[in-house]
């Protein structure tokens, strides 16, 4: 156990910092403190010494220069149960400082800001706090550091527990906290400078990840796993969606809802998407909620059994009620009302998710993948296309405006499907998917299997170009009208004649979307 005498604080984040000086002083702590902290405890009543008028030396550069001293690093390197150490200290006349409570600028917020100048930028850069944290966490066997003013209770009531003590474990949990807060801050200087580079891809990329907790295993029971968040996401992510009722989710839970989420966040209209496997197997538009879930669901019933579903809008009683009448793992969404999260809630087995509102755009520019010794990285997959009157038209016949409008919609789906990616479409819903197949005919046939409503009049999009006419061929048997695809085979011909022969409408979007 160490004992608290003397203590410099010196925070941007105030919260809580009166409470904890006047606990510390409750044991005699002297107190010294810097700029706007030391007025706030001078204004509270609370005795404290600036850190100025200890050390001799005013603060300068407009307080860039302010606990850069050996009165003060010397107070908290300094090793008590160093004969030599010690005996230095006394002849500098340096008292040792026990703890050190230090948050730093607010670097990050500061270039969140639209508009922010490099000049504006590189003064919220911290040097003083970064170099008094590392002093403490270095010497954390005689000092204390506290970075979080969460900790300041606990400190307190281990202090009353031991009559002014903190224990060796402490101090150490606050080392390691010290070298996560700095390491992350630094982090985001880095990253800032980065992003001032024009290479779409830095020469070096860092990546600051908090974990949020552990999971009850991976994708299978034999793996470990757990959730982290990513300190520079925006606002509406999964990983802080609010868990509203329900079992913990699972790794594979997880997946799921993100693929339903990405692709439900991807419509304007009131959309729902159920996904399982992280494949859609059922996706609807409608003037309701609760219709959109009944329509989803109605693509492939089978499938939804067991899968996550995801919404756009705020889930109200009428669709919570749907929800209810199919056994589904996962329910996420913006928003819920009181009276269908109530209702919710007794489905015991049912996690429920409610991420707030956010934008249709990616909240980080990059995906990433683990390979074997190194990391893949691309941009994320973001182009839309709003209007097929915007597209090639390649066949004879051009599509009415209700197949335009249909090509759309499935166009979106097929995006979030597995290659080779087929979906068939009609009037704002999914009614055949097929999915990860090895070649696209198998895709279709497995479209056309799995529909559970007729295919007559439905139009069809795939992710990537038709290598041979047989899918075509095989999507008109089965009454295709219209097909979206991205063109760009060497048989293109060979495909638009074949759409040709059968009266299809055919537009080619020059646009791929593999999804592995």
């Amino acid at each position: 156990m160490r004992f608290i005498k003397r203590a410099i604080l010196s925070v941007h984040n105030k919260t809580g910092i009166v409470d904890f000086a006047r606990g510390l002083r409750a044991f005699g702590v002297e107190l010294l403190s810097t700029g706007g902290t030391y007025k706030q405890l001078s204004e509270a009543g609370i005795p404290v010494t600036e850190v100025s008028a200890y050390t001799g030396f005013a603060e300068m550069l407009d307080g860039r220069v302010k606990t850069l001293h050996p009165l003060i690093h010397g107070a908290i390197l300094g090793k008590r149960d160093n004969a030599s150490h010690l005996e230095q200290m006394n002849r500098a006349g340096i008292t040792p400082i026990d703890l050190v409570a230090v948050n730093l600028y607010p670097f990050e917020e500061t270039v969140a800001r639209p508009g922010v100048t490099w000049e504006d930028a590189i003064e919220q850069i911290d040097i003083g706090g970064p170099s008094l944290l590392r002093s403490a966490a270095k010497n954390h066997q005689d000092v204390l550091a506290v970075t979080c003013p969460d900790r300041y209770e606990n400190i307190l009531n281990e202090m009353k527990a031991s009559g002014g003590a903190v224990s060796l474990q402490t101090r150490r949990n606050g080392a390691k906290e010290v070298f996560a807060h700095t390491s992350a801050y630094d982090r985001a200087i880095f990253d800032y400078f980065n992003r001032q580079e024009v290479s779409e891809f830095p020469e070096q990329l860092s990546i600051s990840l908090t974990k949020v907790k552990g999971l009850r295993y991976g994708e299978n029971p034999h793996q470990s796993a757990a959730l982290y968040r990513g300190t520079q996401e925006g606002a509406g992510t999964l990983a802080e969606a609010v868990q509203r009722s329900g079992k913990e989710m699972s790794y594979n839970n997880f997946l799921d809802a993100d693929a339903a989420l990405t692709l439900v966040r991807a419509f304007r209209e009131i959309a729902v998407v159920i996904v399982k496997h992280n494949n859609p197997c059922g996706v609807a538009t409608c003037s309701q909620v609760a219709s959109a879930y009944r329509k989803a669901r109605a693509t492939d019933p089978t499938s939804a059994f067991g899968g996550v579903a995801a919404f756009n809008r705020t889930i109200d009683i009428e669709a919570a009620n749907e929800i209810a009448s199919t056994f589904m793992e996962v329910v996420v969404g913006p928003d819920i009302t009181d009276e269908a999260a109530s209702f919710l809630a007794t489905k015991k087995n049912l996690r429920v998710l409610i991420t707030g509102e956010t934008a249709q755009t990616a909240n980080h520019p990059f995906e990433m993948r683990r390979i074997s010794g190194g990391w893949l990285l691309q941009t994320q997959d973001t182009r839309m296309i709003d209007e097929v009157k915007t597209l090639k038209v390649a066949s004879a016949r051009p599509p009415s405006d209700e197949e335009a409008r249909a090509l759309l919609f499935a166009w979106k789906v097929s995006k979030q499907v597995k290659s080779n990616a087929i979906v068939f479409a009609k009037n704002g819903q999914t009614v055949g998917i097929g999915a990860g197949q090895m070649n696209r005919v198998d895709s279709v046939q497995i479209a056309i299997m799995k529909a559970q409503m007729p295919t007559v009049g439905c139009v069809m999009a795939s992710d990537a170009f038709f290598p041979f006419r047989d899918g075509i061929d095989a999507a008109a048997k089965a009454g295709i009208t219209a097909v979206i695809q991205p063109g760009g085979s060497i048989r293109d011909a060979e495909v638009i004649q074949a759409a040709n022969e059968r009266n299809m409408a055919m537009v080619l979007t020059g646009i791929r979307h593999f999804r592995h």
